[in-house]
């Protein structure tokens, strides 16, 4: 079997992995695997840096990254706001004591009972995308406020969106007139670049849009209360991306240079930039085979319990990866395909990882960078649990 190109061999462990969590540390805790351990402290360190960055901006946490209670109530106590894209999602705030009001239920397209009870218990802000949304939202949330999301070029992002959701600029003058007709308020824009965005310039781009946009519903004597910029900011992973310096700059001049008037009220809804890397998934090696001349690296976690972003790019999706080895950064490396637990063939994470020859059963596999979408995405399919998880910094 021909491999993909081997991941990048470090022989130090990535800049980016938290201190408290560095493999020295991890080798001293006993936990049985697979666990999740996240460090409080770098999603707070994230935070002041991202709200230092684009100063202006209201951060609303997109609560789908990483809901656990812990990591909401970390953000809620910095004095984040929150995104949500379900009913669910809303009740996951309720323990934490957050103000629905304070909400953005940005989904595009809504169940008509989450609109209702979402608008019953405070929620006044909706995103939409169609005509029919837009009936929806007049029938289960009458006066409601409503921002249009706007499709953008997403094609420099790992996970684009723009297949699925979103209008093109030219609609954007016809359904806020009808939003206004039906009663709701025409409240704002939005627009999404695509998950792990790793271009700053397409930024720039989408507000270029949106400002044309907003000039021509001034004709209508329209004028936005909001512009919300939703996420796509990129986290550190194998590979270099921008940092958020460079895209807040980027987003600050772009608003200067090509919006007719900068809406009062800007907003922005990140999620893996906050997380990501606050955290590392700690497996077990089952066992390591030898097939058709190919290595394989077993482990008691795979994309069914966490990590199925791998599946969504094809097995190109990369973790900082480094393993209980001692000997980890002396031994000679092997390019191995490291796959999951189950008996389903295809849940398969990596292929031509570059990991210790010296890797055997028993050894334990540190994978950072998994504190965005793990926790969320896993669950117990063929009967193996979920990771356990773990805090510090609390």
């Amino acid at each position: 079997m021909t491999h993909a190109a081997a991941f990048e061999v470090e022989f130090e462990v990535p800049a980016s992995w938290p201190a408290s969590l560095r493999p020295h540390v991890l080798a001293t805790l006993n936990h049985p695997t697979p666990y999740l351990i996240c460090d409080l402290e770098t999603i707070r360190r994230r935070y002041r840096t991202f709200t230092d960055v684009l100063p202006g901006f209201e951060c609303h946490y997109a609560l789908k990254c990483n809901s656990a209670p812990e990591v909401l109530e970390t953000l809620s106590d910095l004095g984040s706001h929150f995104e949500i894209a379900s009913l669910g999602e809303l009740e996951l705030l309720r323990p934490v004591g957050v103000d629905p009001a304070t909400v953005l239920y940005s989904n595009p397209v809504k169940p008509p009972s989450h609109v209702a009870a979402t608008y019953a218990a405070g929620v006044w802000r909706f995103a939409f995308d169609s005509e029919a949304e837009l009936y929806k939202l007049a029938r289960y949330a009458p006066g409601s406020a409503v921002y249009l999301r706007v499709r953008v070029d997403d094609s420099t992002s790992v996970f684009p969106l723009s297949h699925k959701f979103g209008v093109e600029p030219e609609q954007a003058r016809p359904l806020l007139r009808l939003a206004r007709r039906l009663g709701l308020l025409p409240y704002g824009v939005t627009f999404h670049v695509g998950s792990q965005c790793t271009d700053p310039g397409a930024w720039e781009k989408a507000i270029a849009a949106i400002g044309r946009v907003l000039a021509e519903l001034e004709e209508e004597r329209l004028r936005l209360e909001i512009l919300n910029i939703s996420g796509g900011f990129p986290a550190r992973y194998t590979e270099p991306v921008p940092a958020l310096e460079d895209v807040g700059a980027v987003i600050g001049a772009a608003i200067e240079d090509h919006l007719p008037y900068v809406p009062a009220h800007l907003a922005a809804e990140p999620g893996r930039y906050l997380v990501a890397e606050s955290a590392v998934l700690v497996a077990s090696v089952l066992g390591r085979e030898v097939r058709a001349g190919e290595s394989w690296v077993y482990l008691d976690v795979g994309a069914y319990n966490g990590l199925i972003e791998t599946k969504q790019t094809r097995n190109r999706w990369r973790y900082p990866l480094w393993s209980s080895r001692r000997d980890h950064a002396e031994a000679p490396q092997d390019l191995f395909t490291v796959t999951g637990p189950t008996c389903d063939s295809s849940d398969t994470l990596f292929i031509g990882a570059s990991l210790p020859s010296t890797l055997d059963v028993g050894d334990r596999l540190y994978i950072g960078s998994t504190g965005a979408y793990t926790l969320s995405y896993a669950s117990s399919f063929n009967g193996f649990p979920p990771p356990s998880v773990h805090y510090v910094g609390g």
